[in-house]
C-alpha cells in the first residue's frame, strides 16, 4: 500500500478575510482523498509553533489564507526556510500581487492596459481635490494590500471620495484611487509552474443591491450570478486568457492564479488585479472555472498539490 502524502492545510490566520479562509479549508478538507492524503490542519492565529516543530514530518503544504500575513508571502516565506513545498505562488510574487500599486506597475511594464490610478494621503482625505483634478469621476477607492473587496468604495464626487478615503485608510495605510471602468466583469483562472493553462472566464453579475462585487456579493450564496463560460465572443476569450497568463508571468507567480478584468463595450480588455491564492468556498470563481474545463474539485487539488510537489 502506498505511503498517504502529509498534507499541511493551513488556514484561519488574523486578517480580516479569516472566516473566507476557514470556510474554504472546510471544503477542501472534504474534498481531498482520504486514500491518497493525510491532512494535517493549522491555523496560523496560534498554531505556528506547531506547524514549525512538525514541519520534517510534513510532504506538502496547502495555503489557504487570504490577505495580510498569508497571502502577502508572509506564509510562503516560512514555508520556503522550513523546507516544506507549497501550491502557491513564493514570496516575491505573492508579496507584489498583494500590492495593488506594485501589480499595476508591474501590468503595465508588461504591456497590459489598466484604468489610470493614484495613491492617496491621509491628507487627501480632508482635501481630496489633489486626487480628483486628476482623475475622473466615478473613482474606486482600495486599500492596497486587502482582499475580498474589503474597505473598497466607489465615489462620485468629491464628498463621497473622502468618505471612501476615510473608510480606506481603517483597512491599509496605503490607499489607490483609480478610475472606474464601465463594463462586463470577467475574471480569468491561470494553473500551472512552467506550462501554463488558461482557464474558461467567469463572468460576475453582482445583485442589483450590489454597486459592484463588494463582499457581500462574493460570499452570500445567491448575491452575485457567475457565468461560466462567460457568454463573450471567441476573440475576447482568446484576448483574456493571454491577458491572464501574461498576468501571472508579470508579477513572478507560479501554481496558480485568477485575474479579475473589465470587458468594455467595444470590446477592449482591461486588467484589474490577479489573487495568487484565489477562493475555494462553494461560492468560489476558480473551482467553477475549473469545473467547467473538466477539473473536478479533488481533481483540482490533486493538481494544484502535484505543482507544489513538482516545485
Amino acid at each position: 500500500m502506498a505511503k498517504k502524502i502529509q498534507v499541511a492545510l493551513i488556514a484561519g490566520g488574523k486578517s480580516g478575510e479569516r472566516e473566507v479562509s476557514l470556510a474554504g479549508a472546510k471544503g477542501v478538507l472534504a474534498a481531498l482523498d482520504p486514500k491518497k492524503y493525510l491532512v494535517h490542519q493549522y491555523d496560523p492565529a496560534h498554531e505556528l509553533p506547531k506547524l514549525t516543530a512538525e514541519a520534517a514530518e510534513l510532504d506538502v503544504a496547502f495555503i489557504l489564507l487570504h490577505g495580510p500575513l498569508g497571502e502577502d508571502g508572509a506564509m510562503p516565506g516560512l514555508l520556503d526556510l522550513l523546507g516544506l513545498p507549497y501550491q502557491c505562488s513564493g514570496l516575491l510574487g505573492s508579496a507584489v500581487a498583494m500590492n495593488k500599486n506594485f501589480s499595476k506597475m508591474h501590468y503595465r511594464q508588461a504591456g497590459l492596459p489598466v484604468a489610470d490610478w493614484l495613491m492617496a494621503t491621509a491628507e487627501d482625505i480632508n482635501e481630496p481635490t489633489r486626487i480628483s483634478a486628476a482623475l475622473q469621476f466615478p473613482l474606486v477607492i482600495k486599500p492596497v494590500n486587502q482582499g475580498s473587496s474589503l474597505g473598497m468604495s466607489i465615489a462620485h464626487d468629491d464628498a463621497s471620495l473622502r468618505e471612501g478615503l476615510r473608510k480606506a485608510f481603517v483597512f491599509d495605510r496605503e490607499v489607490m484611487v483609480e478610475e472606474f471602468l464601465q463594463g462586463r466583469e470577467i475574471t480569468v483562472g491561470v494553473i500551472g509552474n512552467e506550462t501554463l493553462e488558461a482557464l474558461p472566464l467567469v463572468e460576475i453579475i453582482p445583485g442589483s443591491e450590489h454597486p459592484f462585487f463588494d463582499y457581500e456579493a462574493k460570499y452570500q450564496i445567491g448575491a452575485s450570478q457567475e457565468i461560466c463560460p462567460a457568454d463573450l465572443p471567441a476573440e475576447t476569450t482568446c484576448k483574456a486568457q493571454e491577458y491572464a497568463i501574461r498576468a501571472h508571468q508579470a508579477l513572478h507567480l507560479e501554481g496558480y492564479s485568477r485575474t479579475d478584468m473589465i470587458v468594455a463595450e467595444d470590446g477592449r480588455i482591461s486588467v484589474i488585479e490577479t489573487n495568487t491564492i484565489p477562493g475555494m468556498t462553494p461560492t468560489s470563481l476558480l473551482p467553477l472555472a475549473a469545473q467547467t474545463a473538466g477539473y473536478s474539485f479533488p481533481q483540482l487539488l490533486d493538481r494544484l498539490l502535484e505543482l507544489a510537489l513538482a516545485k
